[in-house]
């Protein structure tokens, strides 16, 4: 019996906590969304502006389905790439979809 409990308990806790980190306020989603967009900034420059004359992309302004496409397209290898196969490896669909959504709603 005490088994039984002890399974139901932890199957409990399980389900609390991952609907507990699910649910995130307004300025934790928008901090993490920024911590996830500020891993681009290096080669495609702070909110996706690119250094004007660089051989960089910039992201700001992207259409959110293309820039999801060709993420993964660079994830899944289909899209040749020096470095973006590595780096999108790393990333959800999800947080490639919330890296989408924040590159496309920049200004130029």
């Amino acid at each position: 019996m005490k088994t039984k409990n002890f399974a139901m308990t932890l199957a409990f806790c399980a389900l609390t906590a991952s609907s507990v980190s699910q649910a995130q306020s307004p300025a934790s989603q928008t901090l993490y969304t920024r911590g996830l967009a500020a891993t681009c900034a290096n080669c495609h420059g702070t909110d996706g502006r690119a250094v004007q004359g660089s051989s960089v992309v910039s992201l700001a302004g992207m259409d959110r389905a293309y820039l999801s496409t060709q993420l993964k397209a660079f994830k899944s290898g289909a899209r040749p790439a020096t470095v973006m196969h590595q780096i999108t490896k790393g990333y959800s669909d999800a947080q490639i979809e919330t890296l989408a959504v924040y590159f496309a709603a920049q200004k130029k």
